[in-house]
């Protein structure tokens, strides 16, 4: 690691000090991901670290959030858990088609955890590293107005964003028909700009080759070409030691 990236570790690690709370426990790898968010500033990346940490022991139980507690949203049969990639990361798969505007916000933002917590899990060879990224894929063939859901989907984004910092890979996003163009642009509005970068609108047969490519066919279902049955999440099985509760902490600053 380059001495620019210690010295900012180190400041970081006083900065979250000075915030009355700890880094104790967690790895350079988390660490550094805050700092990348933030831009290599400590005192920024710190308040991110400390937001993350109250925010994280508000939201999650420490052996994460069970199935049952976000089963109504789960039963849509919306979520697939692919992967891993050609680039070594789990898949997630939104059927868009099957999803409609959630009644109860708050169910819905425990469901979003849920399935980002499982998803990077079951990325996790033998102990979590700390640095471990998904790739997002979101098919947005055959939906009408009736599922439509631009406060879901930038729910979705900003808890990668804030909570979820360089956990994010890649974005594609699949079948985009014309009336949802405007829903899109309000939704950039609250995306920033290296989120942005890393989402693909995947539109012509070019774009759809490299899609195809950089996920690769064993990750690809053969829904869409590649040779991967479909997972739904709540299907989806997790190594024993590849718990979502990895992803709080083993103190009680989380």
């Amino acid at each position: 690691m380059e001495e620019s990236q210690e010295l900012a570790l180190t400041q970081l690690r006083k900065s979250v000090e000075k915030l009355s709370s700890s880094t104790e426990g967690y790895e350079k790898p988390t660490l550094m991901r805050f700092l990348v968010a933030r831009s290599m500033n400590p005192d920024k990346a710190a308040k991110m670290f400390v937001d993350w940490q109250k925010w994280r022991a508000s939201m999650v139980p420490p052996n994460g959030i069970p199935d049952s507690e976000v089963k109504d949203e789960l039963d849509f049969r919306k979520i697939c858990l692919q992967g891993p990639t050609r680039s070594g990361h789990p898949m997630v798969l939104v059927l868009t088609s099957k999803h409609f505007p959630a009644k109860d916000q708050v169910i819905f933002k425990k469901f979003v955890v849920h399935v980002l917590d499982k998803t990077l899990a079951s990325g996790i060879k033998g102990k979590e590293v700390g640095d471990e990224k998904l790739v997002a894929v979101i098919d947005l063939s055959n939906i009408t107005y009736k599922n439509l859901d631009a406060r879901g989907l930038i729910t979705g984004f900003q808890f990668l964003q804030s909570y979820y910092p360089e956990r994010l890979a890649k974005c594609y996003i699949l079948h985009m028909p014309g009336f949802f163009l405007t829903v899109w642009r309000f939704v950039c509005r609250f995306l920033e700009k290296a989120t942005q970068e890393k989402i693909v609108i995947v539109t012509d047969g070019e774009e759809e080759r490299k899609f195809k490519e950089e996920v690769g066919l064993d990750a690809l279902p053969e829904e869409y070409g590649g040779k991967a049955k479909l997972t739904l999440i709540q299907d989806a099985l997790l190594p024993q030691t590849s718990a979502p509760q990895m992803f709080t902490t083993n103190n009680n600053n989380v």
